[in-house]
């Protein structure tokens, strides 16, 4: 069975219909520790997940500095917030050139999880129903579809049965500021171009895509757990 937990946010109203309106739903799953470090990146999605679970968790947060302007400029940012909410904070910077046998982005993400794979605490990241459908797209354009699993290791991703459009919800509703990288309006990077062109795409061929892609979550979760 799938363990999941339904928060919400930001209810109003007194009766039943009223209520529904306004209602920030974050999905979770799987049972969380109480002492977690989430992963950040300045962004929407990370910065609804740390306010999110500040507020019953002991958290560290964990920023990973890729080496580039706008990394730099998300490390002061995050940096800032937490200090206002009296989070602890652990960066950590990349140093290592991009090897020649693998693209800019397999890069930073490889050296990102050798980040977070160094922690003793779960270590949970932004990744949202969005992302789960990106990553299944890409991988069936290249002959193996995949979903992104729960867990690798001490990273633990309970967030991939909520939608974007939630955690990007939660920051306007709660006024958690956030940054919106540049990059990924690139369509240099493959993420990019199966976001903003294909994705949109995919809805039209079918509408219940989130649907779809949220029963082989739960399946690969109770594959796993």
């Amino acid at each position: 069975m799938v363990e999941r937990c339904l928060y919400t946010a930001g209810v109003v109203g007194s009766n039943p219909t009223e209520r529904t309106k306004g209602v920030v739903m974050l999905k979770v799953l799987g049972k969380l520790p109480r002492d977690v470090t989430v992963a950040v990146s300045g962004g929407p999605d990370s910065m609804a997940i740390l306010d999110f679970l500040s507020n019953n968790h002991n958290v560290t947060a964990a920023y990973f500095d890729h080496g580039t302007s706008f990394g730099t400029k998300c490390k002061g940012f995050v940096k800032e917030f937490c200090e206002s909410r009296d989070i602890d904070l652990v960066v950590g910077v990349n140093f290592n050139s991009c090897p020649p046998d693998e693209s800019l982005e397999e890069h930073w993400r490889n050296e990102r999880y050798k980040f977070l794979h160094s922690f003793d605490d779960p270590v949970i990241t932004g990744h949202n129903l969005d992302d789960v459908i990106e990553w299944y797209l890409f991988s069936s354009l290249h002959g193996q579809s995949k979903i992104i699993p729960y867990r690798n290791q001490n990273v633990i991703r309970p967030f991939i049965l909520t939608p974007k459009r939630s955690l990007e919800d939660w920051c306007n509703r709660k006024e958690v500021p956030f940054l919106v990288d540049p990059a990924n309006e690139d369509k240099k990077f493959m993420r990019s171009i199966i976001r903003h062109d294909i994705l949109p795409n995919a809805r039209l061929v079918n509408p219940g895509i989130e649907k779809t892609i949220k029963k082989l979550v739960e399946k690969s979760y109770e594959s796993t757990s």
